[in-house]
């Protein structure tokens, strides 16, 4: 009785065509499988993204510079009065040089919206457009100081937390985290528990002006912080006090 003998080069004989082909199929479901269960364990995104569908933003509002500028609209289409807008600009850069010198001022922005949830960011367009002065009445955003809080979470870039990256957290995206918060990207301070009716929070240093570069390190992280805590017009802020923080338990 002859024996089948398989040669790659040639064609394999009728007996193992039918072991090939079921192994093949094994072999394709298996990784399908492996891929599937990879991809169910993972956290869930979020549902922020660019809304391209949008087309091109404006809104009109009073623009407050720290801990990194916000605008908070008096008059847009899309947000209603007393929203706050956090603002980008284009890439993995702030839009400080272009709000300089506006702190308090009634300003116009143009450009792309992030939305994730509640959470709203523009990416401002390039150029002297990007922020023009508006005519109007400015009304001041009433600033609320609700007490020191320890509060554990992760500081996360504004930009890709609101959709520009998905996931924007976790320490997959630290690298990334810390290039956009090195380019003056507004950081998010992510609780894992309400905090004064918020769980995303602005986060600045302990003087009310940028995160502090020390912190950088623990982008990405679940950590504990300390500090004083205010609610300005519609937008919480953390402002860090950086000697509290430490790794969560």
């Amino acid at each position: 009785m002859k024996s089948s003998f398989f040669i790659g080069w040639a064609t394999p004989p009728g007996s193992l065509r039918a072991f090939l082909v079921s192994t093949a199929v094994c072999v394709v479901l298996a990784f399908a499988g492996l891929g599937w269960l990879l991809a169910a364990t993972q956290d869930d995104p979020g549902d922020g993204a660019f809304r391209f569908d949008w087309g091109q933003q404006t809104a009109t509002g009073v623009l407050t510079n720290g801990p990194y500028p916000v605008l908070h609209v008096t008059d847009s289409d899309r947000w209603h009065a007393g929203h706050a807008l956090l603002l980008a600009g284009q890439g993995k850069r702030g839009v400080r040089a272009q709000a300089a010198g506006r702190d308090g001022a009634l300003v116009t922005i143009s450009g792309i919206a992030l939305k994730r949830g509640d959470l709203d960011m523009v990416q401002v367009r390039g150029g002297p457009d990007g922020i023009v002065p508006a005519d109007g009445p400015v009304p001041v955003p009433v600033r609320v100081d609700l007490g020191r809080w320890r509060i554990t979470g992760e500081i996360c870039d504004g930009k890709c937390y609101a959709g520009a990256m998905r996931p924007g957290q976790g320490i997959a995206h630290k690298a990334c985290a810390n290039l956009c918060l090195i380019g003056e990207i507004p950081p998010l301070f992510v609780a894992t528990d309400d905090v004064a009716g918020a769980e995303i929070l602005l986060i600045g240093g302990p003087d009310g002006g940028p995160l502090p570069d020390a912190l950088l390190a623990r982008v990405a992280e679940l950590i504990e912080i300390e500090g004083q805590v205010a609610r300005i017009g519609a937008l919480t802020v953390v402002y860090v006090d950086p000697g509290t923080v430490r790794r969560a338990r």
